[in-house]
């Protein structure tokens, strides 16, 4: 069913108001520049649950809102230093997870297993741009990011794409007759 625009809106702006609450609640980690917060959570349900176009433009309003200045990222921070800055490719990069979940996840009788290999290849493409931008601002060398801002986030990525997978089994197809 072809959704209207309205409902398109309405959903593009929950998803970006979701994932700014998330990225408000953080856990500081005192080894590294990345804290730990439920921004991505929001970010795989915009994707499985809206699909790669309007999940994606779900993620672009809230980089945008960050970009002119809204603190709108982790620690109420805002402004286009923050996507310059070493996590900023991180941010970015939730976009590119939110089209690829959507994307590979597309149709109603999507299968679990499908579902989480969408957002597994959905947090590679976030954490390869994110890691990459880290390493090019910091010149820290690829091993040593990766144990800074990759391995101690995995165990709880992989608890945030169960918790999605579970949440969109039961919304699809509620969104579907909304």
């Amino acid at each position: 069913m072809k959704q209207s625009k309205t409902k398109q809106m309405i959903l593009c702006a929950f998803f970006a108001a979701l994932t700014v609450a998330g990225a408000m609640i953080t856990i500081p980690l005192p080894f590294s520049p990345v804290p730990i917060n439920l921004a991505l959570f929001s970010v795989f349900c915009a994707g499985i649950l809206l699909g790669p176009k309007m999940g994606s433009l779900s993620i672009i309003v809230y980089v945008c809102l960050g970009l002119i200045g809204l603190p709108v990222f982790a620690n109420f921070t805002g402004g286009p230093g923050v996507l310059i800055g070493p996590t900023g490719g991180y941010i970015v990069g939730y976009v590119a997870a939110a089209f690829l979940a959507g994307l590979l996840s597309k149709g109603s009788n999507c299968s679990v297993p499908r579902m989480i290999g969408a957002l597994v290849v959905g947090l590679a493409a976030c954490y390869t741009l994110g890691t990459l931008w880290f390493v090019f601002i910091t010149k820290t060398g690829l091993i040593s990011a990766l144990f800074l801002c990759v391995i101690p986030f995995l165990a709880g990525d992989a608890i945030k794409i169960l918790a999605t997978v579970l949440i969109a089994k039961k919304l699809r197809p509620l969104l579907a007759r909304f």
